[in-house]
């Protein structure tokens, strides 16, 4: 494997200028080109899995899947795990057990030492061994919680991967709220509207964009977003958006 020494050096140079870093993560492509990266993050939930998987298809568009360790070990994700991998999709990890790294209140303030976040994302590629996913080729790393440090990405670029994020404005990553949570629930309505008046408003629309949504969501959310993403894609097409992957971006 190519080492890995930040993810700023590990773009490709003469796209660097319009990309964005954050606490030494990807947040953001090339900002100057129409291209979305569809990305999704999975743990304890995968009952999206099988309406994503049709539709992607459906729509021959590529995505990139997130999945924690126990997520990987959950023989009922079997089927999907294979599904994706054969429909060419990017799998890689999300940790294995999902941990909390930096306080809420205090970015700074690591609540894991480096053997426990080592330990733990290689646990999350064992996993990810027993479906046949390389780790020279599944480089992507999204954190748990999407919540990291400047600590937390040089830990992974040490272990020769890319952390990355997603691209915050549309609040497609609130697809996991549920109605007990108050002011914080969003509907699906208003997230599709959020993602489609902050390109219209955005000076780079969504250029670059990582697009996070959730594969599954608890049960008390019966408002899914996923049901929601053929028609994203069909506007988003129709406004000359291109889906890719990001190790078309990527040198490693």
């Amino acid at each position: 494997m190519a080492s890995v020494v930040t993810a700023q050096e590990s773009a490709n140079a003469d796209s660097l200028e319009h990309v964005i870093f954050k606490y030494g993560g990807l947040e953001r492509a090339d900002t100057t080109e129409k291209n979305i990266y569809l990305t999704f993050t999975g743990g304890d939930f995968n009952d999206g899995g099988k309406w994503i998987s049709q539709v992607l298809k459906k729509q021959k568009v590529p995505a990139h899947f997130f999945f924690t360790g126990d997520f990987y070990r959950c023989s009922e994700n079997n089927k999907l795990i294979k599904e994706l991998i054969n429909q060419g999709h990017y799998l890689g990890p999300h940790s294995d057990k999902h941990l909390l790294y930096a306080s809420w209140t205090n970015r700074d303030s690591l609540l894991v030492s480096k053997e426990e976040f080592t330990s733990d994302l290689l646990n999350n590629y064992k996993e990810m061994a027993a479906f046949g996913i390389d780790r020279k080729e599944a480089f992507f790393f999204i954190p748990p919680y999407e919540w990291y440090n400047q600590q937390i990405s040089n830990w992974t670029a040490e272990l020769g991967l890319v952390l990355i994020n997603f691209t915050p404005g549309t609040r497609s990553n609130a697809d996991y709220t549920t109605p007990d949570m108050g002011d914080r629930y969003i509907s699906s309505e208003q997230i599709y509207r959020n993602i489609l008046s902050f390109e219209s408003i955005s000076s780079n629309g969504l250029n670059g964009f990582i697009l996070l949504i959730h594969i599954g969501t608890a049960p008390e959310r019966t408002d899914k977003f996923y049901y929601r993403l053929e028609d994203l894609i069909i506007e988003l097409k129709n406004r000359d958006y291109h889906f890719k992957k990001l190790t078309e971006f990527y040198n490693q």
